[in-house]
């Protein structure tokens, strides 16, 4: 799965990474423990109506899954399973028209020890930005405004994500990238060539991960410094 991940960029890093216009309006710095219910940054594509054209945005969504039919006190699924995530009731409308990018450096795992939980750093081996497949959806809120909310699609882990748990982030190449973030809504046929796809680019690049352990300031959300780049620091066991 894909509990908490961290996120390097600051909004110039993610406008050029993603060719968006600057965009006075967000406002991002580097974050390096990103928890559910939090918002963070997510890349869509949307038909502009006056142009006509595609437009490419970056914007803050919240982690955990929402639809407006769901119930105040549901569920906020923080991940959704890739095996399913095209059929599902809860998320084929989102994989159907409403899919993002959820753009993050690496993510964090754990693994029981005899003395607790010892956290692992999931990431690229040269630090690249990796582009994780997400699902949006959104409601309006009181005010008229329109809440958006995300779910990180996961696929069963390889090599050395696997050595920490079962469960990873399905990430995109940038060969893929266009064509998940395109807008409209695809039919059944469409939904199972995209699911293909992304289950054999999802593989490959996960194949390319490295796992490192950390600091253990890391199992506090409530005590640690989100900003502290300490926090992704390798460190030795004993």
């Amino acid at each position: 799965m894909c509990g908490r991940y961290v996120l390097e960029l600051d909004t110039q890093g993610m406008l050029h990474s993603y060719a968006i216009g600057s965009d006075p309006a967000f406002d991002w710095e580097a974050v390096f423990s990103i928890a559910p219910r939090t918002k963070a940054p997510v890349v869509r594509e949307h038909y502009d109506e006056d142009s006509g054209e595609v437009q490419r945005t970056l914007e803050l969504a919240r982690w955990g899954f929402k639809p407006g039919w769901a119930k105040e006190k549901g569920p906020r699924p923080i991940n959704a399973r890739f095996e399913t995530a095209h059929t599902n009731g809860m998320f084929r409308a989102g994989f159907a028209s409403s899919r993002a990018v959820v753009p993050m450096s690496g993510y964090y795992e754990w693994v029981e020890m005899d003395d607790g939980k010892q956290p692992y750093f999931v990431h690229a081996d040269g630090g690249e930005l990796l582009h994780a497949a997400g699902l949006t959806t959104a409601e309006q809120n009181s005010d008229g405004e329109w809440d958006v909310s995300f779910t990180i699609i996961t696929r069963e882990a390889r090599d050395a994500a696997g050595d920490v748990h079962d469960r990873m982030p399905a990430f995109l190449g940038d060969e893929l990238m266009g064509e998940w973030l395109a807008p409209g809504k695809l039919e059944k046929d469409e939904r199972e060539h995209l699911h293909g796809v992304l289950g054999e680019v999802s593989e490959k690049i996960a194949a390319s991960l490295v796992t490192q352990p950390v600091d253990r300031a890391v199992n506090n959300v409530r005590t640690l410094d989100r900003n502290d780049s300490g926090l992704i620091a390798p460190v030795e066991l004993s």
